[in-house]
């Protein structure tokens, strides 16, 4: 693992207390600004967009490398983490209070740095392929209690492998995209089948990460490589549809109650800018089998809270706050497992961990627990109460990381809900 960066380093931008983006986050996205046509590759610093695509045609990155003029992600992920760790510190070193390459250059700077409020950002990379975990315990337990009583919550297999569906991900979209409601086959309790809007629409709280250079089909990514083969990660929240989930799921799992709408924070946050948050996750008993095995300290500390701003209102309600560091399953496990039958993953796939929920219910990270099946309706800042998702509420998820020295976030990953056709 890379060494931590240097929390005391500044930048000659400014980046104001609080922030996401310091010189040590400098996470990627894809933007476009009005008059250009096609999209570029930045990194977040402060309130700036410092544009790659232009500083890689100008010589001001890698030497005889291109990774960002395709308008996506994906040929620096395939590049690996040599190239990954050296653009970070060029950037790093471009953007220091004691360089003058740009910060003494104003023209320069005109053409190269644009406020985020002033840019428009899309998927950071062509998703090829998405795969969504099931890792937290406290979710499964929770959600097990539920349909099958607290006996039987968790299902036999779920201690003993990270447990996940593929996912569909041409419908994964960047936070600011509106979200419609989806209609299917609903089940009443004492009828047929019939076909309407869902009305039990959910957000999962999750993280999501992005794989960088991939494996061949036939072989698989030992636990101890899997570093290697992560760029970064995002927000996640992955709208469900309750109630035609609850009708289609049984016997092959998730379908059209997941697959209308995924949506995804803009900026990808890089592994080496989240190290010095990593630590040990909770004691896996069962042990997991040796091909599991091998990555003790692979958890991440990142603060994580959902809010609800119901149409009309200014502010949104926080309605839980949980910890990435609750997930059963790590990233590297989800990786191992997902290559250990052969199966090829590719730079710019993505894969979710599952909704993350904490030991309390404060922490829950659905609606679904949080109003445990519509019976406890979950209270907002203007008085209205919500059992589940709302035609015009705007669902926000941020994430950060903190210690006495250092911010590192994700922005947000928000969504209009908007009524079904």
């Amino acid at each position: 693992m890379t060494m931590p960066d240097n929390s005391t380093t500044r930048s000659f931008i400014d980046v104001p207390d609080g922030s996401d983006f310091p010189i040590q986050n400098l996470p990627y996205g894809v933007f476009s600004v009005e008059g250009r046509l096609n999209a570029h590759v930045g990194v977040a610093i402060g309130e700036m967009v410092l544009d790659l695509t232009v500083m890689e045609e100008l010589g001001l990155l890698q030497p005889d490398a291109r990774y960002f003029g395709g308008g996506s992600l994906n040929d620096f992920m395939a590049a690996g983490r040599e190239a990954w760790a050296f653009v970070r510190k060029r950037l790093q070193n471009l953007l220091s209070a004691e360089t003058e390459v740009l910060r003494d250059d104003s023209g320069l700077l005109q053409n190269v740095l644009f406020r985020q409020s002033d840019v428009t950002m899309h998927l950071p990379a062509q998703i090829g392929d998405y795969t969504d975990f099931y890792s937290s315990k406290e979710h499964a337990t929770n959600v097990g209690t539920m349909f099958r009583g607290a006996e039987n919550a968790l299902m036999p297999n779920w201690l003993h492998l990270p447990v996940g569906y593929h996912g569909r991900a041409s419908s994964i979209v960047v936070s600011g995209t509106d979200v419609r409601r989806p209609s299917g086959q609903l089940k009443p309790e004492d009828g047929p089948p019939v076909h309407g809007a869902s009305r039990l629409l959910d957000f999962e709280l999750e993280m999501g990460f992005f794989v960088g250079p991939g494996n061949e089909m036939g072989t698989t990514i030992p636990i101890t490589d899997t570093p290697d083969h992560i760029f970064g990660m995002v927000l996640v929240n992955d709208w469900s549809a309750r109630d035609i989930q609850k009708w289609e799921y049984v016997p092959l799992g998730p379908f059209l109650g997941k697959s209308f709408a995924t949506t995804i924070s803009p900026w990808i946050v890089t592994m080496d800018a989240l190290e010095p948050f990593r630590g040990s996750g909770p004691v896996q008993d069962p042990q997991p089998l040796a091909y599991l095995n091998g990555m003790p300290e692979a958890a991440y500390n990142i603060e994580l809270e959902v809010g609800i701003r119901p149409e009309g209102d200014s502010n949104d309600s926080i309605v839980t706050r949980s910890n990435f560091k609750y997930m059963y399953w790590s990233v590297c496990q989800q990786l191992a497992h997902h290559t250990v039958n052969g199966c090829n993953v590719r730079p710019g796939d993505m894969m979710a961990s599952g909704t993350i929920s904490g030991p309390t219910p404060d922490s829950y990270g659905s609606m679904l627990e949080l109003s445990w099946r519509g019976s406890k309706p979950v209270k907002l800042a203007n008085g209205q109460e919500r059992k589940f998702i709302q035609d015009g509420d705007t669902v926000v998820v941020r994430g950060w990381c903190e210690n006495d020295d250092l911010r590192i976030g994700f922005g947000e990953a928000s969504g209009l809900v908007l009524p079904a056709l």
